[in-house]
């Protein structure tokens, strides 16, 4: 996976030769893995893990997340599989219970989060599957903010993929994972020296996820006020949750993450347009973190 990825709602926005294209660009560039998310309208997770491995010679591609409501346990199990066998080592499938208004709109229930993986998990793990078993088998990490989920990650998988949380998550989520397991962080940014602009773009990411229940109480449990996740954020909330600034504040976000006890940062940047693959961002990412020895990464 390397010590830095990408990691990117925009290549879901583009037609299949446009986002292989982009995703070349980003294994050109030294990046080791691409995550992808499912959400509500997004491409099916598998097909387009599928488009992105097609597309690509060595890049890793990771789910984050694959929706347990949109996919039964022993397809998912077993989608994971075929992807795994095809382009062995260079598959991760990382999973989770989504949000009450997503299941909601997908005409769903939502149970408990905790409980409802562990009975997901229990299930797939029971799941047939008829042809060749993948080498080496893929891993499997888990989307994990509070402390019994990380746990669960620890116990059940082979790590845990936190979204959405500022540095101070890191240590804690180490904390409940216990040394061993991966933990891949997602650090959204925005590559600006005009701090008004990118705040819009910021806040303008920020204020969905502000309103899922999940990403606020997270914040609140690590001592954020209401206040601070009302609306669009505080400004405070918005600079601790996503790295605003220059080339160099991005890649001190990242080792912040890192010597907090994660593994791997996957970055994503965020442009004005959400079908914007950030490209010239990423390149200015690539060169800096060459520069620093001490992440493992190699521009291409």
């Amino acid at each position: 996976m390397g010590r830095a990825g990408v990691w990117s709602f925009a290549l879901q926005r583009l037609a299949a030769a446009e986002e292989q294209a982009v995703a070349r660009e980003f294994e050109s560039l030294g990046f080791a893995a691409t995550w992808i998310p499912e959400s509500l309208g997004s491409k099916e997770v598998f097909a387009h893990a599928g488009i992105l491995l097609s597309g690509t010679e060595r890049l890793v591609i990771a789910s984050g997340i694959a929706n347990i409501y949109a996919c039964d346990p022993m397809a998912m199990a077993n989608g994971a599989k075929a992807l795994g066998e095809a382009y062995p080592g260079r598959f991760v499938l990382g999973i989770g219970v989504s949000h009450a208004p997503s299941v909601k709109t997908r005409g769903g229930d939502y149970g408990k989060p905790v409980e409802t993986m562990r009975t997901y998990l229990d299930a797939m793990d029971a799941s047939q599957y008829a042809a060749p078993e993948p080498d080496p088998p893929v891993p499997l990490v888990l989307a994990a903010l509070g402390p019994r989920m990380l746990e669960l990650a620890a116990e059940r998988t082979d790590g845990a993929h936190p979204y959405f949380v500022p540095v101070e998550h890191t240590p804690e989520a180490r904390k409940h994972l216990g040394p061993e397991p991966f933990l891949g962080v997602e650090q959204a940014a925005v590559l600006t020296t005009d701090r008004e602009a990118g705040l819009r773009i910021a806040r303008a990411f920020a204020k969905n996820y502000l309103e899922l229940p999940n990403y606020a109480n997270n914040l609140r449990r690590l001592g954020w006020s209401d206040e601070d996740v009302a609306g669009e954020g505080s400004e405070r909330l918005i600079d601790a949750v996503i790295a605003v600034g220059d080339v160099e504040t991005i890649v001190r976000r990242v080792q912040d993450h890192l010597d907090a006890g994660a593994d791997h940062v996957c970055l994503q940047v965020r442009e004005e347009k959400s079908t914007d693959p950030a490209l010239g961002a990423y390149r200015e990412l690539a060169s800096a973190l060459g520069r620093h020895a001490a992440m493992g990464f190699s521009p291409g």
